[in-house]
């Protein structure tokens, strides 16, 4: 297969230069090269700049409600465990409206991939601050700056109980490859928090403001405590790639009726609804 597989007639609206293109090819290549049958993966794209995504990857697709990707992904891995399924959302999408479905798909460990463009601002309404803007960022919004601490998406990912968390960078698309390569085969639920640019509302935490602080993490590591801490580094250094990464049973493993079928594929004569029926009615 190849990257042009995946590539529909509707060209990209994004703004010129935005991170979101880079992350469009090198989702396109990775799919192309883990051989993804368009027929056999399912991507679930949140509202937002990312979810715009939705026309431009020829694949199953499926446009959820705002910040309810993850909970829409994670049905249609339990309906049917045999498609591949990813989660494609934003920052405001997923770190905010949806923020408690990170912590229950973590604490679940689904099977699932979630790739989340971070740009820091709520790009498609025009530059409002998000749940990931740093403290004292100045928008629409938040005119005399923002006051909350900006979320840290890694660690609370790791403290809820993700098997996989990695960061990286839009303008270095090759590494990126190999992160959401390397989150579409882990087995259970893999963030991936990508740093993506908004080139035209956010003019502090530009592709120059990270090329001067971005350094690459030389390999994952089980602790979670070492993982916490360097997740927690963010200033004069931004580090990328893979904070943590464990191997625990999924949310799929542990279910015996699906173990041998899925349940979509599943006969619906056994089912007896009568008992349930006179237990409420």
């Amino acid at each position: 297969m190849k990257p042009e597989d995946f590539i529909t007639p509707i060209k990209p609206t994004w703004c010129p230069g935005c991170g979101n293109h880079a992350i469009w090819v090198s989702l396109r290549s990775v799919l192309a090269q883990e051989k993804m049958a368009p027929q056999e993966t399912v991507l679930v794209y949140g509202i937002g700049c990312s979810g715009n995504m939705a026309d431009f990857v020829k694949t199953h697709g499926f446009h959820a409600l705002h910040g309810r990707g993850l909970p829409v992904a994670a049905g249609i891995g339990l309906a049917n465990h045999k498609l591949k399924v990813m989660a494609v959302l934003g920052d405001g999408d997923c770190y905010g409206e949806g923020m408690n479905h990170l912590i229950s798909a973590s604490r679940a460990n689904f099977n699932l991939a979630c790739l989340v463009h971070n740009n820091m601002v709520y790009g498609l309404t025009t530059g409002q601050a998000s749940p990931t803007s740093i403290k004292g960022y100045q928008s629409k919004s938040t005119p005399q700056g923002v006051v909350e601490e900006g979320v840290n998406p890694l660690t609370l990912a790791i403290s809820a109980g993700a098997t996989f968390v990695a960061r990286g960078f839009a303008g270095e698309a090759d590494h990126l490859k190999t992160i959401i390569k390397k989150a579409i085969n882990h087995q259970g639920f893999a963030l991936v928090d990508v740093l993506q640019p908004c080139v035209t509302f956010n003019k502090i935490n530009t592709f120059d403001w990270y090329q001067e602080r971005v350094y690459k993490l030389k390999a994952p590591t089980k602790d979670k405590l070492k993982a916490l801490e360097k997740a927690m580094e963010w200033g004069a250094k931004i580090p990328i790639g893979i904070f943590y990464q464990d191997k625990k049973p999924t949310y799929q493993d542990q279910l015996p009726q699906i173990k041998k079928t899925p349940l979509v594929s599943q006969p619906l004569k056994k089912v007896d609804l009568e008992k349930l029926l006179k237990e409420f009615f």
